[in-house]
C-alpha cells in the first residue's frame, strides 16, 4: 500500500547551474552528486536532479514547497534580487510566489497547508465544489 511521497526528480540541462539554484537560491542541503545528477533534499522531502531533455510543463502542473510567513517576504525579495522568473500570480489563500528554476521548471513557494485551504474553500468555493 502507497504511504505518501518517496521523492522528486526533475530533469535539468545544466546540472552545476541547477545545483547552485536549488542550493544558494531554493535553500535545499546538498547530499551527493554524480556526473549526471545530485541528491538534495528539503525538509523531509528528498529531491533529485537528473542530467536530461528538458520538457517543462505548459499546464499549471509545479511543485509546491513549503515556507512560513516570516519567511515569505525575504524569500520572495531574494529571488527578485536574484532575477529569478516568475511565471503566475498568486490568486489562492495564503502567500505564494509562482517561479522557475534555471530550466523553466515551474515551482511555488507556499505559506498555507492543506487545512488552511480547505478552511479558505468554506468562504469562497471553487465552481462546483463539492465535499468528499
Amino acid at each position: 500500500m502507497l504511504r505518501g511521497l518517496n521523492h522528486i526528480t526533475i530533469a535539468v540541462s545544466d546540472l552545476d547551474r541547477s545545483l547552485t539554484f536549488y542550493t544558494e537560491i531554493a535553500g535545499m542541503h546538498a547530499h551527493v552528486r554524480w556526473d549526471n545528477g545530485a541528491y538534495l533534499s528539503l525538509g523531509g522531502v528528498w529531491f533529485c536532479l537528473s542530467s536530461d531533455k528538458v520538457l517543462p510543463s505548459q499546464d499549471y502542473s509545479h511543485i509546491a514547497l513549503d515556507i512560513s510567513e516570516n519567511d515569505f517576504a525575504p524569500f520572495s525579495a531574494k529571488l527578485r534580487n536574484a532575477g529569478v522568473k516568475e511565471w503566475k500570480a498568486n490568486s489562492s489563500e495564503g502567500q505564494s510566489v509562482y517561479f522557475l528554476d534555471p530550466d523553466g521548471n515551474k515551482l511555488e513557494a507556499h505559506s498555507g497547508n492543506l487545512q488552511t485551504r480547505l478552511n479558505s474553500l468554506k468562504d469562497k468555493p471553487y465552481s462546483g465544489l463539492v465535499w468528499l
